[in-house]
């Protein structure tokens, strides 16, 4: 099943081509790549994604429904997460607060039961700080749910950010190249999780620099170069691809 479904995508910046007409899916229970050189157009699709930014032209579906141009916050709310380049934590507060912070779009109770500490309120909280630690055991970090989230290192600042983007349970999970500075060993670790995720249902988009990550990970892989789609297919597919070769390593 196609969860998300980006169809004749593009995004112009004056007479910057930044994404020029990009097609693509995700589906469903599989874990796909989009790789690309430097200035390839691979975050910009991200934020196009997200409802960070507005299409030129084009078409976004989220599960058969246009999403093109939701602001970011109903994007999110529909189902679709993300992770940055640039870590976004809240350093003070705890690892299981920044967690939690995630869980916002499954809150049922209403914010006056919240202001007035209502029981209600307090036992969706608990229920939820169960479910953030649940998480921090998934991804090993039940031992730092008490630590200041900006004080760890940061590969495990960058768990805490992908633990947040998965409280909410998304459809779509979007992960900015979420091993960037990880050491293989750390990056296969991670790349469990994500594949775990993919086979409980989530539609997973790996963007990533770490190709080596994407092939071992990814079952289908994307590649954009100059803002343009020029190869897909499996990752052995993409990596004999001779334009590939030449986007990454010149003619």
């Amino acid at each position: 099943m196609t969860t998300l479904e980006l169809k004749d995508v593009r995004r112009y910046f004056g007479g910057v081509k930044a994404v020029d007409g990009v097609s693509l899916t995700v589906t469903a229970g599989k874990v796909t790549g989009l790789i690309g050189p430097n200035g390839s157009g691979k975050s910009t699709v991200v934020n196009l994604i997200a409802g960070v930014l507005g299409l030129t032209s084009g078409e976004i579906f989220l599960q058969g429904t246009p999403i093109s141009t939701e602001s970011a916050d109903s994007v999110a709310r529909r189902g679709v997460a993300r992770t940055f380049q640039n870590i976004r934590l809240l350093p003070e507060a705890s690892v299981l607060d920044n967690v939690v912070i995630g869980f916002y779009r499954l809150e049922t109770s209403p914010l006056y039961a919240s202001l007035l500490g209502l029981p209600s309120s307090r036992r969706e909280t608990r229920e939820l700080r169960e479910r953030g630690r649940t998480l921090l055991a998934r991804f090993s970090m039940s031992e730092y749910e008490d630590v200041p989230a900006g004080s760890l290192a940061y590969g495990f600042q960058r768990r805490v950010e992908m633990m947040r983007a998965v409280a909410s349970n998304p459809a779509v999970l979007l992960l900015d190249e979420p091993v960037a500075g990880m050491n293989d060993v750390e990056a296969r670790s991670l790349g469990q999780i994500f594949a775990q995720l993919a086979a409980e249902g989530m539609a997973v988009l790996v963007i990533e620099h770490n190709t080596r990550f994407v092939s071992e990970l990814c079952q289908e892989v994307h590649v954009l170069d100059s803002g343009r789609l020029i190869a897909y297919g499996t990752p052995q597919e993409v990596m004999r691809n001779p334009a590939v070769i030449a986007a990454y390593l010149g003619d």
